[in-house]
C-alpha cells in the first residue's frame, strides 16, 4: 500500500516503518497518525513479520503534533472527533512488539509516540520533551500518564510544567530509554533487537509484551498472579517443548509459534 506521510519497508521478518514528513521535522498530522495507525495494524496481522521497529528521520523522530492543523480547532472539534484518541488507542493494542528508534527531537506527540511503543532505543543526539505547557494546552496522548510512570513524578512534572527537552543520557538514566548508541548505528541496533525477538517463539513473545504492560495496568498482587497464569499457560505450547530441549541438549531452539 502506497502512504503520503510514512514509507513502509520490509526487511526479513522486521517491519521497518519511517515517518517522513521532512519539511515539518515529521508533525504527527492526522493523515500521518491515521496512516501509521493503519501500517502498524497491517504489521500486526502479517504472519510473516515477527516485529516491527518505528523511526524518523536523524534530526527528528516527530518534533510533535501539527499545530498549523490543530490551531484552528474548538474544544467541540478536538472532542467530537476524539483528536489523536483511536489512532493511538489502535496503536496500543498492537500485539507484536514496536521498538521506537529515536533520532534527534521527540517532542509533545513525537515523545508520546515513542512511549506507546514498547521499548526506546535513542541515538545521542535524541532530545525529549513535553513543551505543551508552552502553547496554552498540555499533553493530550500519554505525556502525563506515562511519562509518569516511566521517569517519576518529580521529573514528568518538571517536564511537563517548564517544557525543557531530555538529553539521551538523562532519558536512560531516568528509565525512559533502554539504551543509548551512536547516531550512525541507531536503525543497525534497533533491527538487531529486533532480530533477536524474531528469533523467539511469537507466542512468548505475546505472552511478554502483555505481561509487563499489566504492571502499569494492575496492583503488584494481580501483575504478579497474571505473570504467573501466563508462564503456566506457555507449558501447553510445543515452543515450550523444543526451548527446553534445545537447552538440555545444547543446540538452538527451533520455534514454530506452536
Amino acid at each position: 500500500m502506497a502512504y503520503e506521510t510514512i514509507i513502509v519497508e520490509i526487511e526479513d521478518e522486521i517491519a521497518l516503518i519511517r515517518l517522513n514528513r521532512p519539511e515539518a521535522l515529521n508533525a504527527l498530522n492526522s493523515t500521518l497518525i491515521t496512516e501509521l495507525s493503519e501500517a502498524l495494524t497491517e504489521a500486526d496481522r502479517n504472519d510473516k513479520i515477527r516485529c516491527i521497529v518505528l523511526t524518523g528521520s536523524e534530526k527528528a523522530f516527530a518534533a510533535g503534533a501539527d499545530i498549523k492543523e490543530m490551531s484552528q480547532k474548538s474544544f467541540v472539534d478536538v472532542y467530537d472527533e476524539d483528536l489523536f484518541g483511536p489512532q493511538i488507542d489502535a496503536i496500543g493494542r498492537i500485539r507484536k512488539p514496536i521498538i521506537a528508534a529515536v533520532s534527534g527531537y521527540a517532542l509533545g506527540g513525537g515523545c508520546e509516540l515513542a512511549m506507546v511503543c514498547d521499548f526506546i532505543i535513542a541515538a545521542e543526539n535524541a532530545k525529549f520533551g513535553q513543551p505543551e505547557i508552552n502553547l496554552g494546552v498540555i499533553a493530550g496522548i500519554g505525556g502525563t500518564q506515562r511519562l509518569t510512570r516511566f521517569v517519576g513524578k518529580a521529573k514528568a512534572m518538571d517536564m511537563n510544567l517548564t517544557g525543557r527537552f531530555m538529553e539521551a543520557t538523562e532519558a536512560e538514566r531516568a528509565g525512559l530509554v533502554s539504551r543509548v548508541v551512536p547516531t550512525p548505528k541507531l536503525i543497525p541496533e534497533a533491527m538487531a533487537a529486533a532480530r533477536k525477538i524474531a528469533e523467539k517463539s511469537q507466542l512468548t513473545v505475546k505472552a511478554v509484551k502483555e505481561s509487563v504492560n499489566r504492571a502499569y495496568e494492575t496492583t503488584l498482587r494481580e501483575g504478579l498472579l497474571f505473570e504467573r497464569r501466563s508462564f503456566h499457560a506457555m507449558f501447553a505450547t510445543e515452543d515450550q517443548k523444543e526451548g527446553m530441549a534445545a537447552f538440555l541438549e545444547k543446540r538452538e531452539a527451533q520455534f514454530r509459534d506452536r
